[in-house]
């Protein structure tokens, strides 16, 4: 316990802050990156699980249900691993995207699918009424009421993925987890090291943590001013 409060140890590590930024650096792109991926995969299979073509839906329900029930460390292990065996070698930062985005994808296309299913069939009707197709009626009626349900899940998903970027510390892919490892290991500083690594990923979450909150707060009353205006609509 007295090396916690060492100062030549807290001093090596203010001098490591390069390597501690550099860290950091990395993981901000790779959450960055990999949620963007995420968000794309998310909308494009959550629209095809509420659609009524069977093997649409069957396609989705297979991604999702796979990457939901395989641990993100096989994952990852596989793209790095596994597929330099069918000869495609990617660095540890294009691995950290990809593993990332698949993974928490197939989440957020359960959130978007989620969303969708608890907008009224009313909404929908009315869209198909008007001779809105599928994607027209998604695009303009449902998806814009959608977001408003889906912001406090998404902003919870995204704090999970900065979390999980995490996993390329088992890949050498250079972020902030990886370097605080290998910087605590090479001095036997493991105190100094996990803190300082501990306090960057707070300072990265816990704003994601407090807006998923509000977002949670407010949303409470969406589904009831839709009910609101769907009885008003059908009274007129």
């Amino acid at each position: 316990m007295k090396n916690l409060f060492t100062l030549k140890r807290w001093a090596a590590l203010w001098a490591a802050r390069a390597d501690f930024a550099s860290g950091l650096w990395t993981t901000l792109r790779v959450s960055f990156l990999g949620l963007c991926f995420a968000l794309f995969l998310g909308i494009v299979f959550g629209l095809l699980s509420t659609s009524k073509n069977k093997t649409a839906r069957g396609l989705a329900r297979t991604y999702v249900e796979f990457f939901q029930n395989t641990p993100l460390y096989i994952q990852t292990f596989f793209f790095y691993n596994g597929l330099p065996y069918f000869g495609v070698i990617l660095s540890p930062f294009i691995i950290g995207i990809l593993a990332i985005g698949l993974y928490h994808g197939a989440y957020i296309a359960e959130v978007i699918r989620t969303g969708i299913l608890g907008i009224p069939n009313g909404q929908k009707e009315a869209a198909r009424s008007q001779g809105f197709t599928y994607l027209q009626s998604m695009y303009y009626v449902i998806l814009p009421q959608t977001l408003k349900i889906i912001l406090p899940p998404l902003a919870n998903q995204a704090l999970n993925l900065v979390k999980n970027t995490s996993v390329l510390a088992m890949i050498a892919g250079g972020d902030l987890m990886y370097h605080s490892d290998s910087w605590a290991t090479l001095y036997d500083y493991h105190a100094q090291g996990y803190i300082a690594a501990g306090l960057l990923y707070f300072i990265l979450c816990f704003p994601l943590a407090k807006l998923a909150a509000y977002m949670e707060k407010r949303a409470k009353i969406i589904p009831g001013s839709i009910q609101v205006q769907n009885a008003e609509a059908a009274e007129v």
